[in-house]
């Protein structure tokens, strides 16, 4: 679709699959934000917006919720659908959510909402939730006053270019005029635990950018990650590593 950033899909469509492994889940304590700050719960009907492999999908079943998920990149769609086959999955995007006007009580961006992060979308977000709804945004950000972690972010940002990234803090520009109060903010931390292999090495090269890479370059990567773990003293023979994050819940609400 045109309203696709051109490395969300090639990245996410070449390497869905190492989304779906490498890619850390979210806090439980979620949950509790989820009903207290955005009033879900059973009886909620609630849309996973950008929902990727499934990650939050699978979280937010969890409130009891009816829950629909909305997800633009075929191979996502066909991760999701494996691992949460019960769930309804919609090929749509932010700025073209096939859904009726006033239908949804609430609307989760999951690692999702800076890609999209314009008036169109928040207009159309706007429109399918009911008076009242509630939008919230989710990111799992990387602990970086973790040496090794901050180490990892230097091995990657060399080829960040001017891809859509939620550190920028740009996605907040889309909210100046829009329909909605203002965003308020939740903090969690979170340990993804499991093999290098997994949380570092699979999870940096499902990144966007990193994964529409030409093979060549994705390989120095892949080769700098390897060197990373076999040397840094906290990862060296580690055969579990827990890779820190800091994750960002935000909350608002649509205006009349």
């Amino acid at each position: 679709m045109s309203d696709v950033h051109a490395s969300a899909q090639q990245g996410f469509g070449r390497e869905a699959q190492t989304y779906a492994h490498g890619r850390p889940e979210y806090p439980d304590e979620l949950l509790g934000w989820l009903d207290a700050s955005l009033g879900i719960g059973s009886g909620s009907v609630a849309a996973d917006l950008g929902a990727g492999t499934g990650k939050f999908t699978s979280l937010l079943l969890r409130s009891g919720a009816e829950v629909v998920a909305i997800e633009p990149v075929a191979a996502m769609r066909a991760q999701l659908t494996e691992h949460l086959p019960s769930v309804r999955v919609l090929n749509g995007t932010a700025q073209a959510i096939p859904l009726p006007a006033a239908s949804l009580d609430a609307v989760l961006c999951a690692q999702a909402f800076h890609w999209f992060a314009d008036a169109p979308a928040l207009r159309e977000i706007h429109r399918v939730l009911r008076p009242g709804g509630r939008l919230g945004l989710v990111w799992n950000v990387r602990d970086e006053s973790v040496d090794w972690v901050a180490e990892l972010t230097r091995i990657v940002a060399p080829y960040e270019g001017s891809t859509p990234r939620f550190h920028t803090g740009e996605w907040r520009r889309a909210f100046a005029g829009a329909a909605f109060a203002p965003l308020q903010l939740r903090e969690f931390s979170y340990r993804h635990v499991g093999p290098p292999e997994q949380v570092i090495v699979a999870r940096t090269l499902s990144i966007s950018f990193i994964a529409a890479l030409p093979a060549e370059q994705k390989q120095r990567v892949e080769q700098r990650l390897h060197e990373l773990i076999a040397t840094h003293p906290a990862l060296r023979g580690q055969a579990e590593v827990a890779f820190p994050y800091r994750t960002e819940a935000y909350s608002t609400t649509a205006l009349a």
